[in-house]
C-alpha cells in the first residue's frame, strides 16, 4: 500500500488558526502525509503552528479576496486543486463554513461525504469510517471507490497535538474566477459573550426543561460564572427560544469534552447526552429520581433546580 496523502481543510481567523483545524492533523498525520490547505490571510505565527501540528505541505490561497469565506470561490479553487493535484483524502471539521464547503465540493466532484465521524483509518487501500448513532451506537462507513474521499470529523473527536516541524509553504498557482464573486459579505456580526468558549471551557454549567421558564436560565449562567465555566442548554430550551444555539450541548449542537459537566434540570436524552458523554466528571441536579441522566453522572442530586443551584453558587462564593 503506497502512502496516502490526506489534505487537511484548514482554517485561520484573524490570525489564529481554528483548533478544530489543528485537531484535524492529528489523524491526517497517523493516515499518511499531512497536508493543510488554507485559502486567506494567514501569517507566519499560524503557518508556524500548523507546521508545528504535523503538516509536512500548506497549500496557501493568500488571494485577499479568500479573507471572507465566500463559498463559490473556495469550492471552485479547491476541486480545480484536486483536478490537478488529488489526495486521497481531505479531512473538515464541523465549523458552518467548513460544513458549507464540503457539501457544495462533493456535488462539484459527484462523490459523497461522510458526516460527522468519530474515527477514520485504513485497512489497507479501504478507508473505514466510524460515525455514531444516537448516543450508544456506532458504525463503520466502508471506503472503495469515487476518490477523493471526503470526511467531515466531529468537534474533539481528536485532541490537537504539537509534534514539532516546519511546513513547506506552497502557493495555490489558481486564480479566482471572477464569475464565483457573485456574492459578498456585506457584515459579519459577532454575538458578544463573557467566560470562556463552550467547546473549550473546562467546567460546563448546562440548563434544560427543568428549569421552569426562560428567566431561570440565569441561574446556570450565574453558576457557571462562579465556577469559572461556560453556561450550556438542551435543544429544547433552545427550540424554544429561551437561549442562542450557540448555547445548544448534543448531537445537532456541540459537542463538549469538559473536565466537569454540570446538568440542571436535564432528564439526559440521547440527542443530549451524545453532546457530552465524554466529559470526565459530570454532576446531575434533577427531581426525578429515574432521569436517565443519572446512568451516566458520578454525582448525582434529587431535587429541585431552582432550590439547589442558588444554594451551590451561593456556597462557592463564600468559598
Amino acid at each position: 500500500m503506497t502512502e496516502k496523502r490526506v489534505w487537511v481543510w484548514t482554517e485561520v481567523t484573524d490570525g489564529a488558526v481554528h483548533r478544530q483545524s489543528l485537531e484535524l492533523l492529528t489523524p491526517a498525520r497517523a493516515l499518511g502525509t499531512a497536508e493543510a490547505v488554507v485559502f486567506g490571510p494567514a501569517g507566519s505565527d499560524a503557518l508556524t503552528s500548523i507546521g508545528n501540528h504535523g503538516a509536512t505541505v500548506i497549500h496557501h490561497g493568500d488571494d485577499p479576496r479568500y479573507a471572507e469565506y465566500l463559498a463559490e470561490p473556495h469550492a471552485a479553487t479547491l476541486a480545480a486543486m484536486i483536478a490537478s493535484d488529488p489526495p486521497d483524502l481531505i479531512l473538515f471539521s464541523s465549523t458552518p463554513s467548513a460544513r458549507d464547503l464540503v457539501s457544495r465540493l462533493a456535488a462539484k466532484l459527484n462523490v459523497g461525504v461522510i458526516a460527522n465521524a468519530t474515527d477514520v483509518r485504513y485497512d489497507g487501500d479501504d478507508l473505514r469510517v466510524t460515525v455514531p448513532w444516537g448516543a450508544e451506537t456506532t458504525g463503520t462507513v466502508t471506503l472503495r471507490n469515487s476518490q477523493p474521499h471526503l470526511v467531515q470529523i466531529r468537534p474533539k473527536a481528536f485532541a490537537a497535538e504539537e509534534v514539532g516541524g516546519q511546513a513547506d509553504v506552497r502557493p495555490v498557482g489558481i486564480a479566482i474566477e471572477e464569475r464565483t464573486l457573485r456574492t459578498k459579505v456585506i457584515e459579519t456580526v459577532v454575538e458578544a459573550s463573557e467566560g470562556p468558549n463552550l467547546e473549550d471551557a473546562s467546567i460546563i454549567v448546562s440548563g434544560g426543561r427543568g428549569l421552569g421558564q426562560p428567566e431561570n436560565y440565569a441561574l446556570v449562567e450565574d453558576l457557571a460564572k462562579t465556577l469559572g465555566g461556560a453556561p450550556g442548554a438542551t435543544r429544547a430550551i433552545v427550540d424554544a427560544g429561551w437561549v442562542p444555539y450557540s448555547h445548544q450541548v448534543g448531537q445537532t449542537g456541540k459537542t463538549v469534552k469538559p473536565t466537569l459537566y454540570v446538568a440542571c434540570g436535564i432528564s439526559g436524552a440521547i440527542q443530549h447526552i451524545a453532546g457530552m458523554k465524554g466529559s470526565k466528571y459530570i454532576i446531575a441536579i434533577n427531581r426525578d429520581p429515574d432521569a436517565p441522566i443519572f446512568e451516566l453522572a458520578d454525582l448525582g442530586v434529587v431535587g429541585d433546580v431552582m432550590t439547589i443551584v442558588p444554594k451551590l453558587t451561593e456556597q462557592l462564593r463564600r468559598g
